[in-house]
């Protein structure tokens, strides 16, 4: 009998007690010891270990958040700390271990990888970011949610004939920004990845005015500039009142979707299989169009583009 572990690191995503649901009833479909680790990798150190059973993830599906418990841990961070992250694994005796979790957590995973640790990697941000897979766990519920608050706060624009600078999460990656900005039907997005032509908003603005339309909405992402300040200078710019809302941690709660359940179940299931087959140290993925995994420090490795084709469009029919 195997006896694997599961935690979940950094940011929480929706569709990550999905993800643990699928680990704990693979595993023990499988007739393996499965324990659940609390607080990530800081848990793990402190010893939040606990056995799960099937009770243990029941009607947890639709839930957003982590029954786990997530959080960022600096002490793991030292080699002191994954040392002792590693000797808490012996003396439970726990073959492999599952961290679902963004880029830092695949990293961490890694190094714990290198120390002799055996470990698999499901992607869960609602960011988008790790480079190995399409899509992430989180992704699409973020997208939706920012699509509906971007829709409620255009029916309001429009009523009083005003602009809003919508800023959603990304300090590094737009992709929430994009995809929403997209389908919110907004008129302009601004990405890390993307100086801004704020001279061409501005002219897109004033062009809307001239027809008559004196509302709009722009996405921002929070790593492409001050969401305020961009709404100030769009006044100063147009003469048309623009305010500023922060979407901020809402992105990050909320059931998750169909996509994101889907994904995270198969991913889950995906990952205690591997474990069986003693193919360790992969990375789960969902690649053009089919469910994949990629060696660990081969993930890591890659990089990932944003779809300029899906900005080019979004300006084009953008007005």
């Amino acid at each position: 009998m195997k006896r694997i572990a599961v935690l979940t690191s950094g940011g929480d995503a929706p569709g990550m007690n999905a993800a643990i649901r699928a680990v704990v009833r693979t595993a023990i479909f499988y007739d393996m010891e499965i324990y659940g680790i609390y607080q990530g990798y800081a848990g793990l150190i402190e010893r939040e270990i606990r056995r799960m059973d099937i009770l243990s993830v029941d009607d947890i599906i639709h839930r957003g958040g982590t029954i786990l418990d997530s959080s960022r841990s600096k002490y793991f961070m030292t080699r002191r700390g994954k040392e002792e992250a590693k000797k808490a694994l012996e003396e439970f005796g726990i073959d492999a271990l599952i961290v679902i979790g963004g880029d830092g957590s695949y990293r961490g995973a890694l190094e714990l990888s290198a120390m002799g640790v055996e470990v698999m990697c499901i992607p869960g941000t609602i960011d988008n970011d790790v480079s190995s897979t399409d899509y992430t766990i989180g992704f699409d519920t973020a997208v939706n949610t920012a699509v509906d608050a971007i829709s409620k706060i255009s029916d309001t624009s429009a009523a009083h004939n005003r602009g809003n600078v919508v800023q959603v999460m990304g300090r590094d990656t737009g992709y929430i920004a994009l995809y929403a900005g997209i389908a919110g039907g907004a008129e302009s997005v601004m990405l890390p990845e993307i100086e801004a032509d704020l001279d061409g908003i501005y002219k897109k603005m004033l062009a809307s005015k001239n027809m008559g339309k004196m509302h709009s909405i722009s996405v921002v992402a929070e790593g492409a500039g001050e969401y305020m300040q961009i709404a100030d200078d769009m006044f100063k710019h147009t003469g048309i009142e623009t305010k500023g809302t922060n979407l901020g941690y809402i992105q990050r709660g909320g059931s998750p979707s169909a996509f994101d359940r889907i994904l995270a179940s198969v991913m889950g299931a995906m990952a205690v299989e591997l474990v069986l087959k003693g193919q360790t140290n992969r990375a789960m993925s969902f690649k053009d169009g089919k469910y994949t995994h990629f060696d660990l420090s081969e993930a890591i490795g890659m990089k990932k583009e944003l779809d300029s084709e899906l900005y080019r469009i979004m300006n084009m029919i953008s007005m």
